[in-house]
């Protein structure tokens, strides 16, 4: 089979962590794989990788118009480019949490919209948006970024009412605590305060003990796969053991239960 009989698939930020693996996943099922770096990088293991910044709109546009004059077709977008921000929602200038936005939410947005002509005319396409668990529950010390992912969620699941009468879905991707080096390369507070200090630590401990105890990328490689995949998808999928049981709890235990267990799981007190 030819380059030109293969499905392509573009996924954001595919230099390393749960996109890099995905992106393998996905060559290794028969895609022809574009993956997008901030910067330069060969390709690896078959994978094209293209420079692009979905914060820059000029960038995006230029990125989508190569893989389409390479291929000259995208059947399915893994928008997975994010930053992460630990601090408490106050420490961070509203400047810091625009620029958090600008890459988990509207990066998503930018990458979509130059996409999306493509397979409006082609009539069928599949987009997969890397969400988290923490687009469906709150996360103290975490508000922010939380915050995108809930953003995310909204924007996915509207979206894909407005595109299935053109044959495209939209699903969700949300993993729990992943084991890459996400949480080394996590933004800090821009303007911290002393009151935070000593919880602030107990978080980043905390997020450092998930992390190392996570799920491997290839839970949620293999994730994105099967929602890319699926003849009938669903709306959304939990990524590892860990995500499905935090999806459980937030839709059918009571509210004041899963409070309570939130504080306890964060050591916060119960309050």
């Amino acid at each position: 089979m030819s380059d030109k009989d293969l499905a392509v698939a573009l996924i954001t930020g595919a230099s390393s962590g749960i996109g890099l693996v995905t992106a393998k996943a996905l060559q290794r099922a028969g895609y022809r794989v574009f993956g997008t770096s901030r910067r330069a990088l060969a390709s690896i293991d078959g994978i094209t990788i293209l420079i692009c910044d979905v914060t820059d709109e000029v960038s995006v546009k230029s990125t989508v118009a190569e893989v389409l004059k390479q291929a000259g077709r995208i059947d399915l977008l893994v928008n997975n480019a994010g930053i992460g921000l630990l601090g408490g929602a106050e420490e961070s200038s509203t400047a810091q949490a625009q620029a958090l936005f600008d890459v988990n939410v509207f990066g998503i947005t930018r990458v979509t919209n130059a996409v999306l002509p493509t397979m409006r005319n082609q009539r069928k396409g599949r987009i997969v948006n890397i969400s988290s668990v923490l687009g469906l529950i709150p996360s103290p010390y975490n508000a922010l970024y939380a915050a995108t992912k809930h953003a995310v969620e909204g924007y996915s699941e509207s979206l894909d009412h407005e595109l299935r009468t053109f044959g495209i879905r939209v699903v969700l991707v949300e993993p729990g605590f992943t084991r890459t080096s996400f949480e080394e390369s996590i933004t800090r507070p821009d303007q911290p305060l002393a009151v935070y200090d000593s919880v602030r630590a107990g978080m980043e401990v905390l997020m450092r003990n998930g992390v190392n105890a996570g799920d491997a990328p290839e839970v949620v490689a293999d994730t994105v796969l099967k929602a890319a995949t699926a003849a009938v998808p669903r709306r959304r999928y939990a990524a590892g053991k860990q995500a499905s049981q935090v999806r459980f709890l937030r839709r059918f235990l009571p509210e004041a239960m899963v409070d309570k267990s939130l504080r306890k799981f964060n050591q916060l007190p119960i309050v």
